[in-house]
């Protein structure tokens, strides 16, 4: 397929932007809209199987139910002369593994800020019932102004769909990413998820992946059995809290990682702001709270590479509304103090009682003397 094709009479292919081992992806102009789009088409020699076009379909009926500014955002899904294809948001920029190749690794400053984001994208799926399970650098989009959005849900289960004690002969993912359960055919989970965003941190600070080998199958065993290395072997500047979080995610039971990408965010939050400190101490607790529980909106200082925070926001419905409600007029009681009498006969009535008493004691003193 070249450029300049159109798809269903409105999609006119433009350039190719990136290949996949399932699809290609173009940037098109979408001529009913008048915008710009991606379009990710299934390679014509897995067209035919019923098994590729089904998990191309659910790649976009998985995507297309998530709204968040951290999540590439699917537009449509179409057929046109045996061709399936997904219509995307169009994101200027490149993917993560393309950054670090050019770049060696990130500091600690831009890892825990890029890292933050996309447990905000990859939280805000967990909290719509979704696994990503196929969490890579590919799959991150870094834009110029350094947002992070993820993107291919390819092979995303819903959490409604998985049993706990499913077991298959197929291991779907990236090898150099998966988690050990995934490793060993075993049902995925959202911990299962956050241990490939350790990965992905852990490659981030020291430009290298934990685990290194010539094969697929190597490779899984290693992520099975090996202990992961310190990052700090490789990058000494690494703060040692830091190097905890990230060799907590990779444990090898899913028990023993934060549950969910926004656990981890929020992990990821309280680290950049002990090391960087918070540009707005003055926001109340109150107000913190309503933040999503993804990412707190406390910015660190600002920096060259450093986005505008990102705010997981929750579904409409499920945020409350306040309504703001004026104080009650009262009177200036500096001017006119109003007495409490009330109060004032209390305490009359208690002095009576006691003083009543007195002559009670002074009898019973010199009754038993």
């Amino acid at each position: 397929m070249t450029a300049q094709m159109i798809l269903s009479d409105r999609y006119q292919l433009l350039e190719r932007l990136g290949t996949g081992g399932m699809a290609v992806v173009y940037r098109a102009h979408d001529r009913r809209l008048d915008r710009y789009v991606a379009i990710k088409i299934l390679r014509e020699n897995y067209s035919p199987d019923p098994a590729f076009q089904e998990r191309f379909r659910q790649e976009a009926r998985a995507a297309a139910n998530l709204s968040h500014p951290n999540i590439v955002t699917v537009h449509d899904f179409g057929y046109d002369n045996g061709r399936l294809y997904i219509v995307m948001e169009y994101v200027p920029g490149t993917d993560l593994k393309s950054y670090l190749k050019r770049k060696g690794h990130f500091s600690v400053r831009e890892t825990l800020s890029l890292m933050i984001q996309a447990c905000a994208g990859v939280g805000y799926a967990h909290r719509a019932g979704i696994v990503h399970c196929d969490i890579k650098s590919q799959n991150f989009i870094i834009t110029p102004d350094h947002r992070l959005k993820v993107t291919d849900f390819g092979i995303a289960r819903a959490l409604a769909s998985i049993h706990p004690e499913e077991k298959s002969d197929v291991v779907w993912g990236s090898p150099q990413y998966f988690s050990p359960e995934q490793a060993s055919g075993l049902a995925p989970s959202p911990a299962s998820d956050v241990y490939s965003l350790g990965v992905v941190a852990f490659e981030m600070l020291t430009g290298q992946l934990p685990f290194q080998a010539s094969s697929a199958e190597e490779l899984a065993r290693m992520h099975r059995e090996d202990p992961p290395p310190p990052p700090s072997r490789y990058n000494p500047s690494i703060p040692p809290n830091l190097e905890l979080v990230i060799l907590k995610v990779l444990s090898k039971e899913p028990s023993a990682r934060y549950r969910t990408a926004d656990q981890f965010g929020r992990i990821l939050v309280t680290l950049q702001n002990e090391l960087y400190g918070k540009a707005d101490d003055t926001q109340s607790d109150s107000q913190k709270t309503k933040i999503s529980p993804a990412i707190s909106q406390t910015n660190p200082p600002p920096f060259s590479t450093m986005p505008p925070p990102t705010v997981s926001i929750p579904p409409p419905s499920t945020q409350p509304t306040f309504t703001p409600i004026a104080a009650p007029h009262t009177a200036d009681r500096s001017v006119f103090p109003q007495m409490d009498w009330i109060t004032i006969l209390l305490g009359l009535i208690t002095i009576l009682a006691v003083g009543g008493l007195i002559p009670l004691w002074i009898w019973v003193y010199f009754l038993y003397q």
